[in-house]
């Protein structure tokens, strides 16, 4: 069965740097594992410098539920674990040695979804947190493709074959639906799941506004969710015995030298993805992720973070030198408000942006600019006013348990006072959950 589903809110922010054609391959010989990518657990570390593992070994299990794992995505030994602040945590490296893949072949398809770190690259909502294994879920979403800037595939090419029945697995996991999310006329069919053709700009690739177009979450239930490529990691895991950590990766933004999708290994060093992309002595902004919700990362130290389909690449802004500034009427700058006078160059116009703020912090305005972009039946300026006032009952009853941070991406984005509201959004969840 297809349902079509039309998403009218959004916006495509129109940047420059498209990755194009196939994708090549790109070893790396170490991974860094990053705990603060999987909300939900406190993580206990099993493994100290010098330790050998095994590719899908266990790198941390989770205090809460011990049988929740975070593994190596590399056959190795164990190199360095990154502390910060009051020694949390920052990282686990690995340097690779030998081929020593860990089989998973033994008890249900649960447990070596959990065993084999999977379970871990879900999502649950409400809270936007690893699932806990102690609720069952109402239904389980698939997005099948990414709305974002720039983005590319989120399957991909050698998993593809093993979709339709990580579906299968999916749905045996739930006793309500599966719906996996495409785009519009792309053709594709299964036997387990739902098919939802979406068409709109972004977010409607964001899995928050497929479930609130289809079935809202509401107090007391629980949806699981998840792209289709981790669907298809379950799937090669039910049907081999071994988790894939291989990963297709979009290099993209106006700073890239050659934009270009690769092929590596989940958590691989950015130092080794960009060797040769970037120019020397440039300011550019390297971004695990997208413009919109990624990581900003150091391009010698850093790693390729969850959910590992993107890097960005754009200009710091640090040392532009605009003549008349704001006043300009420059058509390079783009504007949502039509400020400049660009947009009269038409959709096909691409943009060159940097990470500046453009504009000052201020008190928040009610002006409805983030309602334009925002495609829940929520009024968001006053979710995130209940937000900031730390109001549970008024979060709830705005609809809290429908949002996670990337969906205040754009009204992030759009908005005049400049506030985090991504950042607002998780504490606020924290919080709440930790309250309930």
């Amino acid at each position: 069965m297809t349902r079509k589903i039309k998403i009218k809110r959004g916006l495509d922010i129109p940047l420059a740097g498209k990755a194009e054609g196939d994708a090549v391959s790109v070893e790396c010989d170490a991974v860094g594992i990053c705990p603060d990518d999987y909300p939900g657990y406190t993580w206990k570390c099993d493994v100290k410098p010098g330790d050998k593992v095994a590719e899908g070994s266990t790198l941390f299990h989770a205090k809460e539920a011990e049988d929740i794992k975070l593994v190596s995505p590399l056959s190795g030994t164990v190199e360095e674990i990154r502390r910060g602040e009051r020694r949390r945590i920052l990282a686990v490296t690995v340097r690779k040695s030998g081929e020593e893949k860990k089989s998973f072949k033994e008890g249900d398809i649960e447990s070596r979804i959990k065993e084999s770190g999977l379970w871990a690259l879900m999502r649950q909502r409400p809270y936007d947190i690893v699932p806990s294994d102690s609720a069952a879920p109402r239904d389980i979403f698939v997005t099948g493709f990414d709305s974002a800037p720039l983005a590319g595939s989120v399957i991909p090419r050698h998993l593809a074959e093993y979709l339709e029945n990580g579906l299968k697995v999916l749905k045996s996991l739930t006793k309500g639906k599966v719906y996996l999310s495409v785009r519009e006329n792309q053709g594709i069919t299964s036997d387990y799941a739902e098919i939802l053709e979406i068409e709109g700009p972004h977010p409607a690739g964001n899995v928050g506004v497929q479930i609130a177009a289809v079935a809202p979450v509401n107090k007391g239930e629980t949806v699981w969710a998840l792209d289709a490529a981790t669907a298809a990691r379950i799937g090669c895991l039910e049907k081999t015995g071994h988790a894939d950590f291989m990963t297709e990766v979009a290099i993209t933004g106006s700073s890239a030298k050659n934009p270009k999708n690769i092929i590596t290994r989940i958590g691989a060093p950015l130092e080794t993805l960009l060797k040769g992309e970037m120019e020397e002595g440039t300011h550019t902004r390297v971004i695990s992720g997208n413009v919109l919700t990624g990581t900003k990362e150091e391009p010698a130290t850093g790693f390729l973070r969850y959910p590992y389909r993107q890097i960005t690449l754009i200009p710091q802004g640090d040392n532009a030198d605009e003549f008349m500034g704001w006043a300009s009427m420059n058509p390079q700058k783009f504007s949502v408000k039509r400020t400049f006078p660009a947009f009269l160059q038409g959709k096909a116009k691409k943009f060159v942006m940097d990470s500046r703020l453009k504009g000052g912090r201020r008190a928040m305005i009610l002006s409805g600019e983030m309602d334009k972009v925002f495609p829940f039946d929520i009024y968001p300026e006053y979710l995130i006013k209940a937000m900031l006032a730390g109001n549970y009952d008024k979060m709830e009853k705005l609809g809290i348990y429908e949002v996670a941070p990337e969906d205040f991406a754009l009204p992030e984005f759009v908005d005049t006072s400049k506030e985090e509201l991504q950042k607002l959004t998780r504490e606020s969840l924290d919080k709440l959950r930790s309250e309930s």
